[in-house]
C-alpha cells in the first residue's frame, strides 16, 4: 500500500467519522434548534445536498477526465474536502432553514468536488493485483470510524450540547484536508503551475 493510498484512506476515516457524528442528529438538530424548522425543513435539505451532488459529479468528472496527470483530481479532492469541512462549524451558527440551506448548498458542492477527486486518485493509485484487499481496508475502517462516532454523538450531545459535537465533527473533518496536504510533494508540481483547468469548462459539453 503506498503513501498516497494511505493518506487516502486516512482522509476518508477522519472525513466520515467527523460527518458521522452529525448524521444521526441532523434531523433532531433542526426540529429542535432552527426557528420553525420541521420535517420538511429535513427533508428539503436533504434534498438539496442530494440534488446538488448528483447534479455535479458528471461535469466535475468530465474535467477531471480531460486532464493528464493527477493535479485536477487532488486540487478537487483538497477544494472539497476543506468547504465540506467547514459545513458544520456553520450549523452551529445556524437560526433558520435558509441558513441550513446555503449551508447544504455548499455541502452538496464540496462533496461532488472531493467524490470525484478522491475515487480518481484511489483508482490511479491502487496496486494491481490488491484491488479488492485495498477496497475492503477503506470500507472497514470507514465503517468502524462512523459506527464510533454515532456511539460518541449520543454522549456528547447529551452533556455537552450540539456546539461541542459538531466542532469536533468540523475539526476531524479539517483534519481530512491537512492529511491530504502532507501528499503535495507525491502530487508533481501541484503547486508550480496556474491552476489545471478552467472553471468554464464546467460548462462546456466537450
Amino acid at each position: 500500500m503506498n503513501k498516497i493510498i494511505k493518506n487516502l484512506i486516512l482522509t476518508d476515516i477522519a472525513f466520515w467519522t467527523g460527518w458521522g457524528m452529525i448524521t444521526p442528529v441532523f434531523a433532531i438538530f433542526i426540529v429542535d434548534r432552527i426557528v420553525g424548522g420541521t420535517a420538511l425543513t429535513v427533508g428539503i435539505a436533504v434534498a438539496i445536498y442530494w440534488t446538488l451532488r448528483a447534479l455535479l459529479v458528471f461535469p466535475f468528472a468530465k474535467i477531471i477526465d480531460k486532464y493528464q496527470g493527477q493535479k485536477d483530481d487532488y486540487l478537487f479532492l483538497v477544494s472539497g474536502n476543506f468547504l465540506a469541512a467547514l459545513v458544520p462549524f456553520g450549523y452551529i451558527f445556524a437560526i433558520y432553514p435558509w441558513h441550513i440551506y446555503v449551508l447544504q448548498i455548499a455541502y452538496g458542492v464540496g462533496m461532488a468536488m472531493a467524490f470525484v477527486g478522491w475515487r480518481t486518485m484511489f483508482t490511479r493509485n491502487i496496486v494491481k493485483g490488491k484491488e479488492a484487499s485495498q477496497w475492503a481496508v477503506n470500507e472497514a475502517t470507514l465503517g468502524l470510524g462512523t459506527a464510533l462516532a454515532g456511539i460518541f454523538t449520543g454522549f456528547a450531545i447529551t452533556q455537552w450540547g450540539y456546539v461541542v459535537a459538531f466542532s469536533v465533527a468540523g475539526s476531524l473533518a479539517m483534519i481530512s484536508v491537512i492529511v491530504l496536504l502532507c501528499l503535495r510533494k507525491e502530487i508533481e508540481g501541484v503547486f508550480n503551475r496556474r491552476f489545471p483547468f478552467n472553471i468554464v469548462d464546467i460548462f462546456r459539453g466537450e
